[in-house]
């Protein structure tokens, strides 16, 4: 058995094991999700299912990179910022959860915690490691080497717009667990076709975190993944490009994601200057489909499909 598939076995089988411990805690503890009044009545059912599931991906994840860090040092990074990213998520979860602060972190300080995070794994990529600034461009598949600041510049926009991204996509029932299962399996792909088995090692290990979440995160879903889980994906999908040299690649592959956040920046520039008037029925886009009468699981359904389509024509262009 090839290592790919032996990582996301072991990664699968862990977080299923641990979820199965983890999520009846997570309920026993009350843990659980505030469901917006204003959103799909469908959704009201929702109340109370626990968050802040993500802790499961992050600790699988985690450990496997842990027993392979001495021999692929690089892994370092997406350690960095799977666990970086899902510490803030975790912060913003626990204090809306745990304390009971409906504002949870104030974006000040969210934004401060991701641009540190951020600003080590740049520091690291650049300086410590010294994997260069070059990057793919898609079609032509020829690298460009970039100036060193302008692609600090270009890295920051790609990890935080990322972990963003991913966050707003998580508001449905396996929405974003599937989507960056399917994804970071693109990338797995890409890995292979470098022969970079650093990063095989942690996109397979991701893929079978995914997956095994998704045994707890499926429609009906009986945790959520939680700030703590959407924001350490997006960090994971986003270093794993830089490090491929494919961040380009991420307006083909994560299609949805982009949908989804151009849509809440498109309804609130248009509430704003409609004074109150809204663009789409509700923002990000999969609840605009929603009270357009689809039903949540044709939702997810589409947004896995259109995510796979990507990541082939992504693949073979």
């Amino acid at each position: 058995m090839n290592i790919q598939t032996t990582l996301l076995l072991v990664s699968f089988i862990l977080t299923a094991i641990l979820g199965a411990i983890v999520v009846p805690i997570l309920k026993k503890k009350k843990i659980g999700q505030v469901v917006r009044e204003d959103g799909p009545k469908s959704h009201l059912q929702k109340n109370g299912t626990p968050i802040m599931g993500g802790i499961v991906i992050i600790l699988v994840v985690t450990a496997i990179m842990a027993f392979f860090v001495k021999d692929y040092p690089i892994l370092i990074l997406p350690m960095i910022a799977i666990c970086g990213y899902g510490l803030i998520g975790f912060l913003d979860d626990f204090k809306k959860l745990i304390l009971k602060d409906p504002e949870g972190m104030s974006p000040k300080m969210k934004m401060v915690g991701l641009f540190i995070v951020t600003a080590i794994l740049i520091g690291l990529y650049l300086f410590v490691f010294d994997l260069g600034t070059s990057i793919i461009i898609p079609i032509f598949d020829q690298p460009i080497s970039l100036g060193i600041p302008i692609f600090i510049l270009f890295a920051a926009f790609i990890l935080l717009a990322t972990t963003n991204a991913v966050n707003l996509t998580d508001g449905l029932d396996g929405l974003a667990t599937g989507v960056s299962a399917i994804i970071m399996t693109f990338f797995t792909l890409v890995a292979l076709r470098q022969q970079n088995y650093e990063m095989v090692v942690f996109s397979a290990s991701t893929v079978g975190a995914c997956i095994g979440f998704l045994l707890f995160n499926i429609h009906p879903a009986r945790v959520f993944m939680g700030d703590t889980g959407s924001l350490a994906l997006g960090g994971a999908i986003a270093i794993t490009a830089i490090i491929l040299k494919m961040p380009l690649y991420l307006a083909i592959v994560a299609l949805v994601c982009i949908i989804d956040t151009i849509s809440v920046m498109l309804q609130v520039i248009y509430f704003k200057a409609t004074k109150g008037k809204r663009l789409f029925k509700m923002a990000p886009f999969h609840h605009h489909l929603e009270l357009s009468g689809y039903k949540e699981t044709t939702v997810v359904l589409l947004f896995w499909i259109v995510t796979v389509i990507c990541c082939v024509i992504a693949y073979f262009i």
